[in-house]
């Protein structure tokens, strides 16, 4: 049945708020995603998204941490820690789809917003573990070593983030999932510190400063809390 602003149907009844807003917060139609091809057709988009998520991140993860222990970089490890945590989101997410699709219209609203705040907490403890490891290393002033394979890695990271978002993003808002937009924006994130872990290693290659990682590390930092901000209060709900 479809519905205006106003909470009428197009045959004049008024619906009740309360559905009114179930609909709107997590975007289930009344008759739920088992009996809505387009729906379904979405989350099936989402799993393939969140799959492909799980297959980069594993390689990036390994390769990234790899590097950054043996370069001593706090960059380098906060890009492999960040990659964790997307792979730890994209089971996040395949869980509330998967949810979705068992439950239909019963689906909780309190799952979404279970989903969303945990991928916020994890946006969170990236931040402070940036900002901790970073500080340590301006007060020792040590530096780090430059890494060929964490060069390599993250200017891959670059191109493949920015088609995960784009396409997370989209089914985000056609879903209207505040988890999923979290996700997205947790990718977005992953593109922003491979494009500072870069710009650290090229500069640390270059001039051969020792605060140089340290400080690029620290730049991703406001990034990492507003966007766990708004994870965590839920901003990004089509409601809004």
């Amino acid at each position: 049945m479809d519905t205006n602003l106003s909470g009428q149907s197009s045959s004049g009844t008024t619906q009740p708020e309360s559905s009114c807003h179930d609909a709107c917060c997590t975007g289930v139609p009344a008759h739920g995603a088992a009996n809505n091809p387009d729906r379904a057709a979405l989350i099936r988009r989402a799993f393939m998204l969140e799959y492909t998520t799980v297959g980069w991140m594993l390689v990036e993860a390994a390769v990234a941490i790899w590097a950054g222990v043996h370069a001593a970089s706090v960059s380098l490890l906060a890009f492999g820690i960040d990659s964790v945590i997307e792979l730890a989101s994209a089971g996040i997410l395949i869980w509330r789809l998967t949810v979705e699709l068992r439950r239909g219209q019963a689906f909780a609203e309190s799952a979404e917003r279970v989903a969303s705040r945990i991928a916020g907490g994890l946006l969170f403890a990236l931040a402070a573990y940036v900002v901790i490891a970073a500080g340590w290393k301006l007060r020792t002033q040590t530096g780090a070593t430059f890494s060929w394979p964490g060069l390599v890695v993250t200017l891959l990271a670059m191109p493949v983030m920015y088609v995960l978002a784009r396409q997370k993003i989209t089914v985000a808002d056609a879903l209207g999932s505040r988890a999923m937009r979290a996700d997205a924006m947790e990718s977005v994130t992953c593109g922003w510190l491979s494009l500072m872990v870069v710009v650290g290693l090229v500069a640390q290659g270059l001039t051969g400063a020792w605060w140089v990682d340290s400080v690029t590390s620290l730049g991703i930092v406001w990034f990492l809390v507003k966007e766990g901000r708004e994870a965590w209060r839920g901003e990004d709900c089509c409601c809004d």
